[in-house]
């Protein structure tokens, strides 16, 4: 499975280790954001790895700011976007399974670099549960 990963400056750390525990479970990782801690603007990112979703070249993307808040809002101006921030395993699965979000956003200053992986796996392995959520997903799209 293919996943972009992309993340501003304060999320650099982070994004190293996700990448690494991801990449050695098997999983493609495009990464689009930055290596540095250079101060890099978020919206940028959250376009870049929307892009790569929409255009199917990922399945899903992830995005890390320091929080995650302002990242996944950016991501959600997207047309076809929906970027849930999760702060645990528990957010992460009923994103998927009832919001079919397609981008997980994290902080990198409020999650562990356990809990984060944690997060993913659960965002990652869980299928979007349709029925009546297909209809509620439906009347956010863009």
């Amino acid at each position: 499975m293919k996943i972009a990963i992309g993340n501003d400056h304060a999320g650099v750390e982070f994004k190293n280790k996700l990448m690494e525990e991801l990449r050695s479970k098997g999983y493609e990782i495009m990464n689009v954001g930055t290596d540095t801690l250079d101060s890099v603007d978020y919206p940028d990112i959250a376009k870049k790895v929307s892009e790569k979703v929409l255009n199917g070249e990922a399945k899903f993307g992830i995005l890390i700011c320091g929080t995650g808040i302002g990242i996944s809002i950016a991501a959600n101006k997207i047309k076809g976007i929906r970027a849930a921030l999760c702060h645990n395993e528990y957010t992460a699965k009923l994103s998927r399974l009832h919001n079919d979000a397609n981008i997980i956003a994290l902080g990198a200053r409020v999650l562990g670099e356990d809990l984060g992986l944690a997060c993913v796996e659960a965002f990652v392995n869980t299928e979007f549960e349709g029925g009546r959520h297909a209809k509620r997903v439906g009347k956010i799209e863009l």
